[in-house]
């Protein structure tokens, strides 16, 4: 029969790993100092993104990188952290982090993970600045409807003109 503390450690280890499992990628963040009304209210508007924040043990959450294959964050892991999992966009988390970093400068952005590619916090920022998915659409759309709306302009002026000429020949002012 297991102990207790090595079931409940075997369950985290478990959450971690099914977590990352269902996610798009993670990211490590280093909490120590903020306070826990204030983590709670990150928590709530990263829910808002389909988004998790996790603490756990850093013993924890080493033996399930490891186990996981995520050697290269294991570095990031070594005070009071946790682990936020996202499903849908990057950007929109990376957005609310750095937002809250900046009334928080307590919160450190370790790193994460995207599609096996390793972050680094200037990753993290950068992606914090791109638009997000809706603005790109709208800007796409915006770009392929351009050059449409000017054809249409074009040759509904070419028209006018052919109807303006056609009428000033009625008129008889052009022979």
């Amino acid at each position: 029969m297991k102990k207790i503390g090595l079931l409940v450690k075997e369950t985290l280890e478990n959450r971690i790993k099914n977590s990352f499992k269902l996610s798009n990628g993670l990211i490590v963040v280093k909490y120590s100092g903020v306070a826990s009304p204030d983590m709670s209210g990150l928590r709530k508007t990263l829910k808002t993104t389909g988004s998790d924040l996790f603490v756990v043990k850093n013993s924890v959450a080493r033996r399930a990188m490891k186990e996981l294959g995520l050697n290269d964050l294991i570095k990031f892991i070594d005070s009071p952290c946790g682990l936020i999992f996202f499903k849908d966009e990057p950007i929109d988390v990376s957005k609310i982090l750095c937002a809250f970093r900046k009334d928080h400068e307590k919160l450190i952005l370790e790193g994460g993970i995207i599609q096996e590619k390793l972050l680094t916090l200037k990753d993290i920022e950068t992606m914090s600045k791109l638009p997000t998915k809706e603005v790109l659409r709208a800007q796409l759309v915006g770009a392929l409807n351009g050059p449409v709306v000017k054809l249409v302009l074009v040759l509904n002026q070419t028209l006018k003109k052919f109807v303006y000429c056609l009428d000033q020949i009625k008129q008889g002012k052009l022979k």
